[in-house]
């Protein structure tokens, strides 16, 4: 356990010093809230490799947390996580006055009936089941980030 969080937070270290000062100004924030260590590299890197900047959340309760603390220009939240699940971290980022606008697009492997329905009625802007496939993501955010805008 000790070992995939320091695996994370080298992940997340290299992902904030890459970003260069008009990075800051220019690249959307994308908050990343999984606690699988495969997705987590799979997005993150292709999030940055595609110009988005990420922070990184190993459950709802840090994302909640990095949320107030870095207000993103987007959230992807995993549904089943530890500590806090991704449902009741979308309610909470709801009844926000400071983060309700942000968008949220909720992700799950294990995609049940009703999820969907459970993930839209709480907040979520979108909702995708994992596997994702990349490109889908990034229209996915691009469109959220577009009409957020």
């Amino acid at each position: 356990m000790q070992r995939r969080k320091e695996s994370l937070e080298n992940l997340e270290n290299n992902l904030l010093e890459n970003g260069s000062e008009q990075d800051l100004l220019i690249n959307p924030l994308i908050l990343l809230a999984d606690d699988n260590p495969i997705n987590i590299e799979t997005f993150a890197n292709y999030l940055t490799s595609r110009g988005y900047r990420v922070i990184l959340a190993a459950n709802g309760q840090e994302a909640i947390d990095l949320a107030i603390a870095q207000k993103p220009n987007l959230v992807l939240m995993d549904i089943q996580m530890p500590v806090l699940d991704g449902i009741a971290a979308i309610e909470i980022i709801r009844a926000n006055p400071f983060l309700k606008h942000i968008p949220i697009v909720a992700l799950t492997a294990l995609a049940m009936q009703g999820d969907r329905e459970k993930c839209m009625a709480v907040g979520a802007n979108e909702y995708l089941a994992k596997p994702v496939q990349l490109s889908h993501l990034t229209a996915t955010i691009q469109r959220l980030l577009s009409s957020s805008a």
